[in-house]
């Protein structure tokens, strides 16, 4: 059997977003996984991968610790003498992309998204610009989640031998199933992800301040990656947001929300989106790549310039004017959406191309 490694920084993102490959992968070739955490590694262990932790400083740039991960990277390759090198997020792209060029193993990477990395100027955009150049270089296959990241790699020279273009990873649609809309009369707008500045969680405590009611809440689902527990402390104590804390099943959670809120700054494909969608629930979210293509405007939901509190209000008053009806209509044109457009499916079988592709030159 031909041997998979595959490279990711969460194994929470690998099993929620992208098992069903993995699933396929294991089929047929022997999966090692490569992975920071614990918080999905025994579900991906019964599915029969070979899990090596391997820690990875995922936000910002510690050249000794970015070092250390390339040099665990090539040793793991070196023993492991993989087939086939598949690795997702920044840092495994980067570093892993290096070692498997290094030793001349087939690579298949994906860009789950840029965050603000080109937002930067000067000696550090020029970094990490030369960076995902040297990763990527000799990739077979850069797998793209929208238009834009791949047109900012374009501009700069970034490419593998092939790329390709997915509508992110897909959702499942047997897991995240459509759930009749709420009865209650309470709004419920759920913010669902990482809590940090980037995902708008500031944005979105200001639309809490200024339209929490006893009929409108606000809630929040997810862990803290920054320093804001304090902040969402203060803000729970005085009853403007409700705290959900961290979960890994998040459906049961989104089928009692009214709305799903994506107030994010950069996203790949934003599966909270897309999830929120398959389950029937009207969206309301940044208007950026990664978000605007998993809602129509005013369709299955309502767009808003990341980072201006006030759309982000008039957003939600717009839906707040709307009839239970309406965004039950709205919810339900999601979820057809969705199944024309983002099925998981279709997304395991274009990664399932390339690897077959890879692995019989």
């Amino acid at each position: 059997m031909s041997r998979v490694l595959i490279l990711t920084n969460s194994s929470g993102g690998l099993y929620d977003f992208r098992n069903e490959f993995v699933e396929a992968l294991l089929q047929e070739h022997q999966v090692f996984i490569s992975l920071p955490d614990e918080v999905r590694t025994k579900e991906l262990s019964a599915e029969g991968a070979k899990i090596i932790q391997t820690p990875i400083h995922r936000r910002g740039m510690n050249p000794l610790e970015d070092i250390k991960l390339y040099l665990a990277y090539r040793g793991m390759m070196k023993k492991l003498q993989p087939d086939l090198v598949v690795t997702y997020t920044i840092k495994p792209n980067i570093y892993g992309g290096m070692a498997a060029a290094g030793l001349k193993i087939p690579h298949i990477a994906t860009i789950t998204g840029l965050g603000g990395a080109f937002d930067k100027k000067g000696l550090l955009l020029a970094l990490i610009v030369r960076l995902y150049r040297r990763g990527l270089k000799r990739t077979a296959c850069v797998f793209f989640q929208n238009r834009e990241n791949r047109e900012i790699c374009q501009r700069y020279g970034i490419k593998g031998k092939k790329e390709k273009l997915v509508m992110g990873s897909g959702v499942n649609l047997q897991r995240h199933v459509y759930e009749p809309y709420p009865e209650e009369e309470t709004v419920r707008f759920l913010f669902m992800g990482r809590v940090m500045k980037e995902r708008g969680i500031l944005e979105f405590a200001a639309a809490a301040e200024k339209l929490h009611s006893d009929r409108v809440q606000f809630e929040v689902l997810g862990s803290c990656d920054e320093d804001y527990q304090e902040f969402l402390d203060a803000l729970e104590e005085r009853g403007v947001i409700r705290q959900l804390g961290f979960h890994t099943e998040v459906h049961p959670y989104v089928a009692q929300a009214s709305a799903v809120v994506v107030a994010s700054f950069h996203e790949g494909m934003s599966n909270t989106l897309i999830e929120g969608a398959a389950t029937g629930r009207p969206v309301i979210a940044s208007r950026i790549s990664g978000c605007k293509e998993a809602f129509d405007e005013g369709v299955t939901g309502f767009g808003f310039t990341p980072g201006k509190a006030d759309e982000l209000i008039a957003a939600m008053e717009k839906f707040l004017a709307l009839t239970q009806q309406q965004r039950a209509v709205m919810g339900r044109l999601g979820r057809e959406k969705m199944e024309r457009e983002f099925d998981r499916k279709l997304v395991t079988v274009a990664y399932m191309q390339e690897v077959s592709q890879n692995l019989h030159k």
